[in-house]
Order: structure tokens, then sequence, then C-alpha cells
């Protein structure tokens, strides 16, 4: 399976993820998630307004069972790890270093 990144970084995104589960056949918007400093995989799903205006979802892709939803949540953690190391995150300002000036 190849797995390609996109930088996101607004809020807990880190990124998001395309990937191809077959030949010529992909699987988008696979959200990179960082919770209280954990990875998390997110895989994409539907939303819609029912009659009684309750928000339901319903998962896009779907697995047989929760191994292989496991399998695949440990693949794509750890392409996006290796993805990091040589696409490091840009901060635009440091902390402590907001004064107002230039020194």
């Amino acid at each position: 399976m190849n797995i390609h990144f996109r930088d996101v970084q607004t809020g807990s995104v880190e990124a998001r993820a395309i990937l191809e589960i077959a030949e010529g056949v992909f699987l988008n918007e696979v959200t990179i998630l960082n919770i209280d400093g954990e990875t998390v995989v997110e895989f994409p799903r539907k939303s819609f307004v029912g009659k009684n205006k309750r928000t339901y979802y319903i998962d896009i892709i779907t697995f047989e069972d929760n191994d292989k939803r496991i399998v695949w949540e440990l693949e794509v953690k750890k392409a996006y790890r290796e993805w990091r190391k040589t696409n490091k995150k840009v901060l635009v300002y440091e902390e402590n270093k907001i004064n107002g000036g230039s020194q």
C-alpha cells in the first residue's frame, strides 16, 4: 500500500493521507491527529442529518474485524512517522520568543 501525506497542522490535525489501496484505487481524507501527544489515525466518514434532525455517521471503509483495522492504523502510523522524519514541522513562532520587536 502506498501512502502519501500532506501537512496540515491546524488544531489537533497533523496531516492528511491518501492511501493507494490497489493500483489506481485511492482512499482520500485519512486524517492523522495528535490527541494528548498520541498519534491517532481517523478514517473518512460520511455524515448526514436524519428526519429526526440528528446527525448520523457512516464509515466510508469497513473492516471485516477490528484486528484488520488496527493493522491498517499501525501501517499508516508507521508510514507517517517515517514521513515526518524527512518533513519536519515548521514553527512560525517559537514560545517565549515573541516580544513585539526584533533582537
